[in-house]
């Protein structure tokens, strides 16, 4: 079988503020369709490391490759289309869900149809959702309008930040079995950052584990969770 490509490759990548590392020295290969889950205590600079891998901060040094692109080169609007991000809590825009899934193309000069918005809302299990405001939405369903707000930008990479710590136990639950089948169907490489272990053993190809913004093991689940 021949080998996947590197869709997401950091060298050396750091970040520091008031001389304290973040994020120190991090190196690490994304394949197309692994997931890598970010895992560490609070404080171990998970969070600080997914914002620079779509440059929502800065690395003070390193940088990152997308599909061998060094992204400095990439101008930031375009690399967060490509590195989709879907955040602890949903932040919609205020109008409905088909406005809020409009925006991404729109940022781009094309229109997102009512079939294709119709098809991302099929996938995320809300059909009859497209003219609802958001401000009637549950946290279970703002979260999932998000994930569909995301994809809609066709994203090389989707970040996900503690995507379901904000939620409810059954919330959590169905949001993490849709983001299981989305990323499985679409072959999605991700990155994902959660604080519980058995999500990362659950969602997870390959594990990165940080403390004091350094990686203290990297490889797959079961060499990392399991070992």
């Amino acid at each position: 079988m021949p080998e996947k490509s590197i869709v997401l490759r950091t060298d050396l990548l750091s970040r520091s503020i008031q001389n304290r590392k973040l994020v120190d020295d991090i190196t690490v290969e994304v394949r197309a369709g692994e997931v890598l889950a970010v895992v560490g205590s609070s404080g171990s600079g998970k969070s600080s490391f997914l914002r620079l891998l779509n440059r929502l901060d800065e690395p003070s040094s390193g940088t990152v490759f997308l599909e061998d692109i060094d992204y400095r080169t990439i101008p930031p609007c375009e690399l967060r289309r490509k590195v989709g991000m879907v955040t602890q809590r949903a932040f919609l825009f205020p109008g409905t869900v088909y406005e809020n899934l409009q925006f991404g193309p729109k940022q781009r000069g094309e229109e997102l149809s009512e079939n294709l918005a119709q098809e991302l809302l099929d996938g995320v299990g809300l059909s009859s959702y497209l003219m609802r405001d958001v401000t009637h939405l549950s946290g279970g369903e703002a979260q999932r309008i998000s994930i569909a707000r995301a994809l809609a930008n066709t994203p090389s990479v989707l970040l996900l930040d503690e995507p379901t710590s904000a939620l409810d136990d059954e919330s959590k639950s169905g949001v993490e079995g849709l983001l299981h089948d989305i990323i499985r169907k679409r072959r999605l490489t991700c990155v994902m950052v959660t604080h519980d272990v058995a999500q990362a053993a659950r969602m997870a190809t390959h594990v990165m584990m940080l403390a004091d913004g350094r990686v203290i093991k990297e490889g797959t689940v079961k060499e990392v969770l399991h070992a």
